[in-house]
């Protein structure tokens, strides 16, 4: 398979789903209702929708046959042990809670670990990681590798946490004020960016020097596992089970969306081996979420989320799956667009900044290009900069480390021919950059302000 230069999907297409094209004036004008915020667009007027992958994925023929097999008993459903079995072949944590989705788990987790004076170091921590953290009162601190500061900067780990940061965090806050460390895999605000097994191993030993738990914020551990196994000496042999048993071994617990590599259109869990925290958990659990064996999702789900983990190790599709990403970051590079490198497994990260100099990062050039795309294209995207971390808890902002967009594939849903066609939005948007101007905030929340903000360009009255 590997002589051919064409990626063809490893599935058959079973059922379709109309697009409505629509036309840059009528865009022009949904922007204008939107406050310029692609999360506030309507879905049904967006052609190429590479907002998210979370929960937007198309499930196979066999996950719609467990939607079929749900049994929806209140408690002890057969529906809870299939998922309970799944989760476990791969994350053999003592205690598996189900959960509506990840950031639930994140809540109940930094509910009962997190508060005024605590500190959660991460690699870096997604936008619900660090609003969860920060929630509490403790403080999200993240300590990526200086590479993964860098987009154009090539290194085949750009995820791993900086374990001599890590020391030098843990001496100066206090080993006892450090509830836990975690670690997210794959990396997602860093572009999509694997961690090694050897930082994994060093950061646990940073941890059991100080005594102080490891978890994994495990979202896209098929697609860390897949990079492992390419570009790690000593796994190549290794099948990607195995180097998930072997990431969850470094562990003591984890937290999950099931809307990535769970393949699920909903769901997550929170898993550890600490009996007092999984008992404070479980307590949470039910007051918020539902009994531990549902956790807020239907039967139906749960038997969505068991099969979704026995697909996403296999290794047909995640060649597809991580050849078809770098397929559009390689043909967007080599129109002149600059992305983050190398290209991650679920997303392409283009780099704003540097293709929108002109634009401050106050003035938000990630938006300004993000509006852009959909504005010619109809393209939804995500920006990844000073609108999603540029606002602190105590009320100032701050230019974030990038300023990108990340364009987030959907598993199993677009064909080649829709990403050639988003390579050629593209192209004619950055031939057009210099023309891009800034926005401003006209509206916005106190915390997690992207999903909800509204801007005005600036120069408009």
């Amino acid at each position: 398979m590997d002589r051919w230069k064409t990626i063809i999907e490893p599935h058959r297409i079973k059922s379709v789903e109309p697009i409505r094209m629509t036309t840059v004036e009528e865009r022009d004008g949904y922007l204008r209702e939107s406050g310029y915020n692609l999360f506030n667009l309507h879905a049904a007027d967006v052609l190429i929708d590479l907002l998210t992958d979370s929960g937007t994925g198309a499930m196979s023929a066999e996950q719609w046959a467990g939607i079929q097999r749900g049994d929806e008993s209140y408690a002890g459903s057969p529906s809870w042990y299939r998922f309970l079995e799944s989760v476990r072949e791969l994350f053999p944590f003592k205690h598996v809670m189900p959960t509506h989705q990840g950031r639930a788990a994140e809540r109940i987790l930094f509910s009962v670990v997190g508060g005024p004076g605590r500190v959660v170091p991460s690699n870096t921590h997604f936008d619900t990681t660090r609003a969860n953290v920060e929630f509490t009162g403790a403080q999200a601190l993240d300590l990526v590798i200086e590479a993964g500061r860098h987009p154009s900067e090539i290194h085949p780990f750009k995820g791993n946490m900086d374990t001599d940061a890590l020391e030098a965090a843990i001496r100066r806050h206090g080993a006892a004020n450090v509830p836990l460390v975690m670690v997210t895999v794959t990396n997602n605000s860093g572009g999509g960016q694997p961690v090694s097994l050897a930082n994994l191993r060093a950061v646990r030993e940073v941890c059991d020097r100080h005594a102080i738990p490891l978890f994994l914020d495990a979202c896209r551990f098929a697609e860390n596992a897949w990079f492992i196994k390419q570009r790690e000496d000593g796994y190549a042999d290794a099948s990607i089970g195995d180097i998930v048993r072997e990431m969850a071994a470094l562990a003591d617990g984890m937290t999950m969306s099931a809307k990535k590599d769970g393949i699920a259109n909903i769901g997550g869990w929170l898993a550890m081996n600490d009996d007092v925290w999984a008992e404070q958990a479980r307590n949470l659990e039910i007051l918020t979420e539902g009994f531990p064996t549902y956790g807020g999702l239907a039967g139906r789900d749960l038997e969505a989320i068991a099969q979704g983990l026995r697909e996403v190790v296999e290794e047909d599709y995640l060649r597809y799956r991580i050849r078809s990403t770098a397929y559009l970051g390689e043909a967007l590079v080599e129109v002149g667009i600059p992305c983050v490198q190398p290209i991650g497994g679920h997303a392409v990260y283009v780099d704003a900044g540097a293709l929108l100099p002109q634009i401050p990062p106050l003035q938000y050039p990630g938006q300004s290009l993000a509006v852009a795309l959909y504005r010619e294209g109809g393209i939804r995207g995500c920006e990844i900069g000073s609108v999603m971390f540029g606002q602190h808890a105590d009320g100032l902002e701050t230019p974030a480390a990038m300023e990108l967009v990340r364009l987030a594939i959907p598993r199993r849903v677009y064909t080649q021919s829709h990403v050639d066609y988003v390579i050629e939005v593209a192209r004619w948007v950055a031939e057009r950059a210099g023309d891009l101007r800034g926005y401003r905030i006209v509206e916005q929340p106190p915390q997690l302000r992207h999903f909800t903000a509204r801007f005005e360009p600036i120069g408009e009255a």
